[in-house]
């Protein structure tokens, strides 16, 4: 992904639709916290998160957030993430609670097929163990219908069923901005507040609002192998195969989840400025970049959705 910056283009760029899309995310948060008892806000310190913590700090105040910070973390999140979240969420005196896939493996509900299979496809066992733990009736995500097939058919107000699972089918429609919220015990809603956002809005808002983010975002030097057609970081848990050559090359991640899972590109790109002009030649989104779990098939994620994934 390597784009070089042209000031000019920088000044042309318009960014005057964050306004609407900053206004349509405030209004949906606030549509959250007035249409149900038990609602969190899903925050993992990565950039779509934190784009939302910072709509939620206009719609309510800093410190007024009226939900909790919800974490489903496999223990094999990358540690500055963690330690961002962590710093943010004491900046903001906002409650955090964390929830852990191995609390989940000690309990059994969680079984791997191998030790070294990635933990992140079995988040939403943890993930509907912490609804039924703390009875949250909605759960405020950062999905956005640019990443992926399944993500770009889900309401904003994404019904689930008494077993977390998500149906397709059977998605109430919202017109006119006016959403049916109505649910039976034991059911709940994913809220997407940012739906309607591009992988080059959040930038063009963390670039106009300042929003501090992990480093690992922007350019750093980082040790990869390449497998399949992507960069595999070399960590302890994804170490380099036999035969394949490590490089140590300039990088950064588009997307940031699950250690075992989650690749960086190559780039230069050191500010979001620099990320912006990157994003506006990016032909590729993303996740299909950067998820090793989303190229299991063509269906993966709609698969993982349905078994309530977020």
């Amino acid at each position: 992904m390597n784009a070089r910056v042209d000031p000019q283009v920088l000044s042309q760029l318009s960014n005057r639709h964050l306004d609407a899309l900053e206004e349509e995310t405030i209004f949906i948060l606030r549509e959250v916290a007035a249409a149900f008892e038990r609602p969190a806000l899903l925050f993992s310190g990565g950039k779509d998160s934190l784009v939302m913590l910072r709509c939620a700090e206009k719609a309510f105040g800093a410190g007024n957030i009226p939900y909790p910070l919800l974490m489903i973390d496999t223990g094999h999140n990358f540690p500055e993430v963690t330690d961002f979240r962590d710093f943010r969420a004491k900046e903001l005196g906002a409650e955090l609670i964390v929830r852990s896939v191995e609390d989940s493996m000690a309990r059994g509900t969680v079984r791997l097929s191998h030790p070294g299979e990635s933990r992140n496809v079995h988040q939403s066992v943890t993930l509907l163990e912490a609804i039924e733990e703390f009875r949250f009736d909605a759960l405020i995500g950062g999905a956005r219908r640019d990443e992926e097939k399944a993500r770009a058919k889900e309401r904003i107000f994404s019904h689930r069923d008494s077993f977390g699972q998500w149906q397709p089918k059977a998605q109430r429609p919202e017109l006119w901005t006016l959403f049916n919220t109505r649910i039976a015990p034991g059911e709940h809603f994913r809220v997407f507040p940012i739906s309607n956002w591009t992988e080059l809005d959040v930038w063009q808002y963390i670039a106009r609002e300042q929003i501090g983010l992990p480093q690992l975002y922007y350019a750093h030097q980082r040790q990869v192998v390449e497998r399949r057609g992507l960069l595999v970081p070399v960590t302890p848990l994804t170490p380099a195969k036999d035969g394949e050559q490590v490089e140590t090359r300039t990088v950064r991640f588009r997307t940031v989840g699950d250690i075992t899972c989650t690749c960086p590109v190559e780039s230069p790109a050191a500010s979001a400025a620099e990320i912006v002009i990157e994003t506006l030649a990016a032909e590729v989104s993303e996740r299909g970049a950067t998820r090793m779990d989303d190229k299991t098939s063509e269906a993966s994620m709609e698969k993982r959705k349905k078994d309530g994934y977020f």
